[in-house]
């Protein structure tokens, strides 16, 4: 059959491709292009198999497939195309020619779906997460100021006692510790003041931050795209959502790496169950080890952290505070691309 013969699949929403079994391909519509976000001529540079890093459960689905002469399903794939974030896709491979040498591949993209499920375990957890730490700020909180007084009052007895005297200290220095912790965990229950905010204003403060941080072998690189809206929002929180993401990520590079502050638009998508025509999407990509497995599902809980040194406080902070935006923080991590994507609404007039 020629490419004329699959003409009426163009018109088709769901993503439709056509291969041979070595993964050839034959035909790509345009909702294919759009969600792998590559041009049928480039696509067709390669094969399907060699276009993606993860290929093996693709290349089954298609032998299988062909190999039964009958449809193959699967509900949950995840293709990671070079140098982009992964696509989960439902995907559906049918033969459609005898004897069987050409397949015709179905995605149905899953991200959304996932996205919204992922919402609403995160809002549950969030929920949860938040009154466990208020509860447990406000018991720390109470008896320090005691811990501290008695410090001083010992230290005036002590006072002919200088070898002593250190002693107290440490206890004055981890009672303070301990204060500012308690303060870091009961922060995120003021309300946000919010005014309009320019997000690469935000974005060009962290940069400058880290920059004078780490001066010698970090390289941040820009992807603006300046056209978009100012935000409804409290800027010292986006500040704080970004800083605690970028440092997390340098960090975790030891200092050394690059880092990439992305911007773009977001149109339709559901943030906390509203829909909103167009969306702030913002990426902070860096190309360190990547999150350990270990701690991917829990990294948005508190105390939970990678580093001996870490409080596991500063992507529970983002988290709340992109909340309280009616926004969503997601990532997506492996070793030498870790991307942490921000949603947060533009406003209902947008």
């Amino acid at each position: 059959m020629t490419t004329h013969a699959y003409s009426g699949l163009e018109l088709l929403d769901t993503p439709v491709l056509i291969v041979e079994r070595s993964g050839q391909l034959h035909f790509v519509n345009p909702a294919c292009e759009d969600l792998l976000g590559i041009s049928h001529k480039e696509l067709k540079k390669l094969t399907l198999y060699e276009r993606f890093h993860n290929s093996k459960a693709l290349r089954n689905a298609v032998q299988m497939a062909l190999d039964h002469a009958g449809s193959f399903i699967e509900h949950d794939l995840e293709l990671l195309p070079d140098g982009d974030e992964a696509i989960h896709v439902g995907l559906t491979v049918t033969p459609i020619d005898s004897p069987p040498r050409l397949a015709l591949l179905e995605m149905r993209p899953i991200d959304q779906q996932l996205r919204i499920v992922n919402e609403e375990r995160h809002l549950l957890q969030q929920q949860a997460n938040r009154e466990l730490i208020r509860n447990l700020a406000h018991e720390i909180k109470n008896p320090l100021g005691g811990i501290r007084g008695a410090a001083q009052l010992l230290e005036h007895e002590i006072a002919d006692r200088p070898e002593l005297l250190e002693y107290t200290g440490v206890i004055r220095e981890e009672a303070l510790r301990l204060q500012h912790l308690v303060d870091r965990l009961l922060a995120p229950h003021r309300r946000h003041v919010a005014s309009d905010v320019n997000i690469h204003e935000v974005l060009e403060r962290v940069r400058s931050i880290l920059l004078a941080e780490y001066p010698q072998q970090l390289s941040i690189r820009r992807d603006y795209d300046i056209s978009l809206p100012q935000l409804a929002a409290d800027k010292e929180q986006l500040i704080q959502v970004v800083l605690n993401i970028g440092k997390n990520a340098v960090q975790a590079m030891k200092g050394s790496g690059e880092l990439i502050l992305r911007t773009r638009v977001a149109r339709q998508v559901t943030l906390a169950r509203k829909r909103h025509n167009l969306a702030l999407k913002l990426q902070i990509i860096d190309n360190g080890p990547g999150i350990p497995e270990e701690i991917r599902e829990h990294v948005f809980y508190p105390l939970i952290t990678g580093r001996a040194e870490g409080t596991g406080l500063g992507l529970t902070l983002a988290q709340t505070f992109v909340h309280q935006h009616g926004g969503t923080i997601e990532f997506d991590s492996r070793p030498g691309n870790t991307c942490f994507t921000v949603l947060l609404p533009f406003g209902p007039d947008q």
